[in-house]
């Protein structure tokens, strides 16, 4: 009996005893950084945003159909002193008897002060198409868009 004992005591001194061994994981290597590396990026900063009327300048491109499109690329620069938070454009198409036959509808994530963005509009291709008009919004209120031939 005295042998079982000694023999499991012999048993669990060694366990423990090499466990932290078996049981320890291996470190896990650093990355290695090139030499060249630049730093991470800077956290995003908070942009505050125009509220009320916004003042933009717009140059709208010729429209033109492409397959079953008529397709209008516009570009627009922000003036306002703060950025443009959705700037949205709807393009309405009417024909000759004044009734809104087609029309399209972009939105602008942001815009900062003095970026210029370029907005493509697409709408249906439909027989009758007279006269396009274009409407301006952006989420906290009105846009007072002004028309130019050159930036």
């Amino acid at each position: 009996m005295k042998r079982c004992v000694f023999a499991s005591a012999v048993v669990l001194a060694c366990s423990l005893a090499f466990a932290p061994v078996v049981l320890a994981q291996a470190a896990k290597p650093t990355p290695a950084t090139p030499a060249g590396s630049t730093a991470p990026a800077a956290p995003a900063k908070f942009v505050t945003l125009v509220k009320g009327t916004a003042q933009i300048q717009y140059i709208p491109g010729a429209s033109k159909r492409v397959g079953k499109d008529v397709v209008t690329v516009f570009k627009v620069k922000n003036v306002s002193s703060e950025a443009i938070g959705l700037l949205r454009i709807d393009e309405l198409w009417y024909n000759a008897q004044r009734q809104q036959i087609s029309g399209d509808t972009q939105t602008v994530k942001r815009i900062m002060p003095g970026e210029v963005v370029e907005v493509t509009l697409k709408s249906p291709y439909k027989e009758g198409l007279a006269q396009s008009q274009y409407m301006f919004s952006h989420v906290n209120g009105k846009v007072d868009p002004k028309k130019v031939k050159a930036f």
